[in-house]
């Protein structure tokens, strides 16, 4: 049983939290202003929708990498996530996610729960590679139903300024999966084409997609003027906080991610990131010629930039989970109710993790 202030979504509450078989059992309390003691918080588990390693794995390793990669994160707070593959040549990324598709029903003791695939290319402009290996293709329908046929894909990144692709969204988003736009050079007009194909996101705002000039919106104007949902990496290094408060003020369920490489949570050095070789130092990643490659962003690390931007906790918290779980039409995660997974984080006054539950499990106990 956890007792603090316990941010529902109606709100906080001061009182108890109590699990049972892995859920959430019991909310007992009154609402209350969480400033007016001094008992921790009591948030959701953070689900991180864009990650690609941790504690020196990288997601295309596959195997106990993943296990890693999962347990890594979950020591800052990360309950859930997606393991985010690089472009690749065809043969390579096929069993990458044929691996993870079958590590996708299991949860290894002591690590996050991986709740699919985020398939970050191929489908990519090879004009707007960022950090991607040079192996971006041109989608056809039935490779894009054979990867849905080897894993749990809850999200593509693509480029809809290509060939053929406003067909492939349509197809891909009939199928329930989520369709992002990014590593693109896309007008607005063919975002807005994409947008009503069933595309609903958009990859890392601001990086790797054509940017807004006032006689030509780009990729990132048609965010900020019809984005129900973006994704963007608050580790004040990939976006100036100038923009990510411009971005929380246009799109309504603006959500973090990482978008964290096999250096996070590892010492200055060279690490793998796909196929490429990058170095971590001063605080970020990045390839040879000085292109940000990822991040070494933790989510717990994320939570305190935004409150330190500003932005109430209760909304951080918000943007950390819930929004998340949205985005992928889940609702027994990413939220404190009954009956809902119990997924959760506690954090001291000051911000710092206390401890992390991972359906009921204690992963972080410091408290």
């Amino acid at each position: 049983m956890l007792k603090g202030n316990i941010l529902t979504p109606d709100g906080w509450i001061f009182g108890t939290l109590a699990f049972e078989n892995g859920r959430i059992a019991s909310i007992d309390g009154v609402r209350g202003d969480p400033d007016t003691n001094d008992a921790p918080y009591i948030l959701p588990g953070f689900i991180d929708l864009h990650v690609h390693g941790g504690g020196g794995a990288d997601v295309m390793e596959g195997g106990t990498a993943i296990d890693i990669i999962a347990r890594t994160h979950a020591r800052h707070g990360t309950t859930s996530l997606l393991a985010t593959t690089m472009t690749a040549p065809r043969n390579e990324l096929m069993a990458v996610v044929a691996g993870l598709g079958e590590l996708a029903h299991r949860r290894t003791p002591g690590a996050a729960r991986v709740l699919g695939v985020h398939l970050e290319g191929p489908y990519i402009n090879p004009g707007k590679l960022g950090a991607q290996p040079d192996a971006a293709v041109s989608a056809a329908l039935d490779e894009v139903l054979h990867y849905l046929s080897l894993a749990p894909i809850r999200v593509v990144t693509l480029a809809p300024e290509i060939a053929g692709h406003l067909q492939i969204i349509s197809e891909m988003a009939a199928r329930g999966v989520r369709v992002q736009l990014g590593h693109s050079l896309a007008t607005y007009d063919d975002a807005l084409a994409a947008l009503e194909h069933g595309a609903c996101g958009f990859t890392h705002l601001f990086n790797a997609m054509s940017p807004m000039h006032h006689r030509n919106p780009g990729l990132v104007g048609a965010a900020l003027a019809h984005a129900e949902f973006a994704e963007i990496i608050p580790d004040l290094l990939h976006v100036h906080p100038g923009a990510i408060r411009a971005a929380l003020r246009a799109i309504p369920r603006l959500y973090v991610v990482t978008d964290s490489t096999s250096a996070t949570s590892m010492p200055d050095g060279e690490y793998w990131l796909g196929s490429q070789r990058v170095t971590k130092c001063l605080g970020g990643v990045r390839l040879a010629d000085g292109t940000l490659a990822g991040s070494t962003l933790t989510m717990d690390d994320a939570l305190r930039n935004l409150v330190a931007l500003g932005l109430p906790l209760a909304d951080v918290s918000n943007r950390m989970s819930r929004y998340a779980a949205d985005y992928l039409g889940i609702e027994d995660r990413g939220r404190i109710a009954r009956g809902a997974w119990a997924d959760v984080v506690v954090l001291e006054r000051g911000l710092t993790l206390a401890a992390t539950y991972v359906e009921g499990e204690a992963i972080v106990d410091n408290a």
